[in-house]
């Protein structure tokens, strides 16, 4: 054997000894690389998450929906745990707004099957209300990682619930500049946030946030000369980027409301 070959031979080694090495490694860091460049944002960190129901009423039965409903919640918050619930003032007319907490879809699923076979909850609320309503909807959703439910710092006042259409990609696309825009908010003390939630049923990549405020009158006022402060300006026009589009209602709280 040649010199010449002699060489080639042994470079011809070192390479596949290097090709096999650098699979070698590949095989063990590339999952978590991989892991890490897909992930939309932290895990929920544990079960709990929030039922969003919307009821729309026939418009001249709007009064003998809230009364009866009134009158028979009970049957209903003993199976499970009411956040809140609200009649549309602005944003939505003839419609309810309620929030449901459970700790799992089993859970959930526990509640519904018992609620069907409950003859009193049929009888007195289901049969009578049904025809009442022209549709429902409902969505499931979860707080944000950097949220929790709050309570106003008193009774009364109004409700805001602020939904957000995000761009594609979940919170580790949008999730940092969002919550700077509502913090911004918050910590410059323009509203107070009772929760920020983001969908997990439903129409996807939606981030609702249930503001307060003491008046309708006191939000315009706040609106009016949070827009003229500079970071609330910069914060907004940062999350903006990744916006897609956004509605609200403005809500009062029935008087059988946790969160009133």
């Amino acid at each position: 054997m040649t010199l010449f070959m002699s060489k080639m031979i042994q470079l011809r080694t070192a390479v596949q000894n290097t090709s096999v090495y650098a699979k070698h490694c590949l095989v063990k860091s590339r999952p978590e690389q991989l892991r890490a460049s897909i992930s939309t944002g932290p895990r929920q960190e544990n079960g709990t998450f929030y039922e969003f129901r919307t009821y729309f009423i026939q418009p001249h039965l709007n009064s003998a929906f809230l009364k009866l409903t009134n009158e028979k919640i009970a049957l209903r918050t003993a199976c499970s745990e009411l956040l809140g619930y609200w009649t549309v003032e602005y944003g939505g007319l003839n419609q309810v707004f309620h929030i449901w907490k459970y700790d799992s879809y089993a859970q959930r699923a526990s509640v519904r099957a018992a609620l069907a076979q409950d003859s009193s909850w049929i009888d007195q609320y289901i049969s009578k209300v049904m025809p009442m309503l022209t549709s429902q909807d409902n969505e499931v959703t979860y707080l944000v990682p950097w949220s929790q439910i709050q309570k106003p710092p008193k009774e009364g006042g109004v409700y805001e619930l602020a939904t957000f259409q995000m761009k594609p990609g979940g919170p580790a696309v949008w999730g940092q500049v969002f919550q700077k825009a509502v913090g911004t908010r918050t910590g410059s003390g323009y509203a107070q946030s009772l929760g920020v939630f983001h969908s997990e049923f439903g129409q996807l990549n939606q981030v609702h946030v249930l503001w307060w405020y003491e008046s309708a009158d006191q939000r315009a006022a706040i609106r009016q000369h949070s827009h003229e402060d500079a970071r609330v300006v910069a914060a907004v026009r940062e999350s903006s980027a990744y916006l897609v589009s956004q509605k609200n209602k403005l809500m009062f709280p029935c008087a059988f409301s946790p969160l009133k």
